[in-house]
């Protein structure tokens, strides 16, 4: 059983290779800042929930139909997105090194929650058979770093491309403290959660694994 990817996060990869998962990849090329205005401009703010699952849902469908790896799809194709509540804000990636550091002098030595969306599409033979997707949440406590050590931090460049300014899996996790649920969902895919959404299409967990 073949997974495909549409995410062309590092963090997602490396995860999945972790668990004995090789996907295929390919962009999903989803502007999601216009997407979430769109639907925000017909219902009012998305609590971070609903926006990571708009967003993972966005993605999966986007490579529908597609061609990866020079064939068509026949297998799973997962969409995944995440972003912090910190505060009572919703924060993505903050892109540039002056928002980063702002984020870090707030964050630090506090808690946030962590979410990851989820969107699980059954692409068999070709053709999509249905969709199953859900997202999850893990709470992140944060250490409290000096400013020597933030400003160091955003200058290695890891901090802007991240949901929340930080990884757990890379340079910033030494100032992680604390992660309370599925470590995975910190770095942007519970595996758990991916786990009972492909069970829940009928498909063995072990029938993904085809790393040696």
């Amino acid at each position: 059983m073949r997974l495909y990817l549409a995410s062309t996060s590092p963090a997602r990869l490396a995860t999945l290779r972790a668990a004995g998962i090789e996907p295929l990849t390919h962009s999903p090329g989803v502007d999601e800042d216009a997407l979430v205005a769109r639907v925000e401009a017909e219902r009012g703010p998305l609590p971070a929930a609903e926006m990571v699952q708009l967003l993972a849902r966005a993605k999966a469908e986007a490579i529908v139909g597609l061609d990866v790896a020079g064939a068509p799809i026949d297998g799973l194709i997962l969409g995944g997105d995440s972003a912090f509540l910190f505060g009572g804000q919703i924060f993505g990636k903050p892109h540039r090194p002056e928002v980063a550091r702002e984020r870090w002098l707030a964050q630090r030595g506090k808690s946030g929650e962590l979410w990851s969306g989820h969107w699980l599409i059954d692409h068999r033979g070709g053709q999509p058979h249905g969709a199953v997707g859900r997202a999850d949440m893990a709470t992140v406590s944060f250490a409290d770093p000096d400013t020597d050590e933030i400003d160091a931090y955003i200058a290695s460049g890891e901090p802007l491309a991240v949901a929340g300014a930080f990884t757990i899996d890379s340079l910033g996790g030494p100032f992680i403290r604390r992660v309370e649920g599925d470590p995975s969902t910190v770095v942007g895919l519970s595996l758990s959660t991916l786990r009972e959404l492909v069970r829940e299409l009928g498909v063995s967990w072990p029938s993904l694994w085809n790393r040696g």
